[in-house]
């Protein structure tokens, strides 16, 4: 019994953290920004091994979701967070990189 409660524990604070949306920060170049629709394209580096076959990057369309895209214009490098809220992958925060 000593061992049971620490075990159901765990097990209770594991699926609680897996409940909660999964953010993934990144880096890319925007491509595209469409300020009355609320989404972003950015131009992602394609992560693996050097000489892969495959192509160079990807381009992935976002919706944006308490973020400011003023300051934000085609071909700007970035630094951002993304989460899937609904099914739809969603940038919650955008940092422009300092050149």
């Amino acid at each position: 019994m000593k061992i049971i409660k620490p075990l159901l524990a765990v097990a209770v604070l594991a699926s609680i953290g897996s409940a909660a949306p999964a953010q993934d920060a990144k880096t890319g170049m925007i491509t595209q920004i469409d300020r009355i629709n609320g989404t972003i394209a950015i131009q992602q580096p394609r992560n693996g091994t050097v000489g892969t076959t495959g192509g160079g990057s990807t381009v992935k369309q976002y919706k944006v979701q308490g973020v400011s895209l003023d300051s934000l214009h085609a071909g700007d490098q970035v630094s951002y967070t993304a989460a899937q809220s609904g099914g739809v992958d969603t940038v919650t925060k955008i940092e422009k990189k300092k050149r």
